[in-house]
């Protein structure tokens, strides 16, 4: 269904610190991808599009699903327990990542962005899991939104 889909995302920015440029680049290009093409389904009787915000509260992950007039269908929550370790590994990953096309040679880099786009895949999967029957996303909205989890949670 082509209503079904997001129009207009926004990240809680109470809850981010300062953020580099590298990191405020894969914020922007994550949220124009994810609106340029999306799949998102909330369970029950919503009609789309929607109008997604992204926060953290209480230590827990909330999706707080708006419709295109901006009124509150619901909230999703999710425990941050299950993807700590992950995006812990992710983040040093990424910093390996930074750090190594400043000097490395092009296979270490290609070796290092292997490994990163393979725990950005996991933690991915890892958000379809958790939703499941609460949100329907497919593969790639799934990846945006976890780079956008990700942004919410880096600490500096």
């Amino acid at each position: 269904m082509s209503g079904q889909k997001l129009i207009a995302i926004s990240l809680d920015e109470a809850t981010v610190v300062r953020r580099n440029a590298d990191i405020e680049h894969e914020r922007r290009v994550a949220i124009f991808d994810l609106l340029e093409e999306n799949s998102f389904q909330p369970i029950g009787d919503h009609s789309g599009p929607y109008h997604l915000h992204l926060g953290i509260e209480e230590n827990r992950l909330v999706f707080a699903i708006h419709d295109a007039a901006d009124v509150l269908l619901g909230k999703v929550i999710l425990a941050l327990s299950p993807f700590r370790n992950l995006i812990k590994e992710y983040f040093m990953v990424c910093e390996s990542y930074y750090e190594a096309i400043k000097t490395a040679s092009p296979a270490r880099i290609e070796a290092i962005d292997m490994g990163r786009r393979g725990l950005h895949n996991q933690g991915s999967t890892l958000l379809i899991e958790r939703l499941a029957g609460k949100i329907e996303i497919d593969f790639d909205t799934a990846r945006r939104l976890f780079t956008l989890v990700c942004v919410l949670l880096i600490k500096g």
